[in-house]
C-alpha cells in the first residue's frame, strides 16, 4: 500500500509517520503532485495558523489537487478545518470540500481546547471497533459546526463535529496518532477502507 502525506509546511508529520510505522506502513512524505495522485491513501495533516496553512498550500499549487483526489483523503486537525469552506481564524477560505464552517470557541471556556475528550454519535466505518465515549486526543480553538457531514461529535463549549465524511474525503478534530489505542484504530480502520 502507497500511504502518503502531504507536506506543505504546516503538519504535525512525525508522529503520524510514526504512528503508521507502528501499524507497519510507510508513510511516504511528498509534495509532489504525480505522487500523492498514485497513492492508495493520503493524509492531510496540519498544525498551526489557517490562513499561513492556506497560504503555503496556494504557493504550492496543492490547494487545487486536494481536491481532486479520488482515493480515501484524511485530513487531521487543521488538515481537517482547511477542508470546510471558511475558518474565523484569519477569516479564511478554505477548499470547500466539506460544506461546513470553522468558529471560534466563546471565551466561557479555556481555549485552547487540550487534553483528552470523548467523541460520540459515531456514524462512519472509520469507527469500527470505537466506543460511544472513548477519548480523543485534541489541541484546538476553533472547531467544525455540527452538520449533516459529521460522522462524529464532541461537547466543548457546544457540540461540534469532531469528525466529517464526504465522499472519499474524512477529517477527524483530534489526533489519532496520539490517541492511545482508539487512535491507532482509527488509522488501521482508515488504511482497510
Amino acid at each position: 500500500m502507497k500511504l502518503v502525506i502531504i507536506d506543505y509546511g504546516a503538519g504535525n508529520i512525525k508522529s503520524i509517520q510514526f504512528a503508521f510505522k507502528r501499524l507497519g506502513v510507510e508513510a511516504i512524505l511528498s509534495n509532489n503532485p504525480e505522487e500523492i495522485k498514485s497513492a492508495d491513501k493520503v493524509i492531510f495533516p496540519g498544525v498551526g495558523e489557517a490562513s499561513s496553512a492556506m497560504e503555503k498550500l496556494k504557493e504550492s499549487g496543492l490547494n487545487e489537487l486536494i481536491t481532486e483526489l479520488k482515493q480515501p483523503v484524511l485530513g487531521i486537525c487543521l488538515g481537517m478545518q482547511l477542508l470546510c469552506n471558511h475558518t474565523e481564524e484569519g477569516n479564511t477560505k478554505g477548499l470547500g470540500v466539506f460544506d461546513v464552517n470553522i468558529k471560534r470557541f466563546s471565551n466561557q471556556v479555556k481555549v485552547p481546547q487540550m487534553g483528552w475528550n470523548t467523541i460520540k454519535n459515531l456514524k462512519s466505518e472509520l469507527f469500527a471497533g470505537i466506543g460511544n465515549d472513548d477519548y480523543m486526543y485534541l489541541v484546538h480553538s476553533y472547531y467544525a459546526e455540527n452538520s449533516k457531514e459529521a460522522i462524529a461529535t464532541t461537547c466543548y463549549d457546544v457540540d461540534y463535529a469532531s469528525a466529517l465524511q464526504r465522499d472519499n474525503f474524512y477529517g477527524v478534530q483530534f489526533h489519532p496518532e496520539k490517541s492511545s489505542v482508539a487512535g491507532e484504530r482509527i488509522l488501521k480502520n482508515f488504511l482497510a477502507l
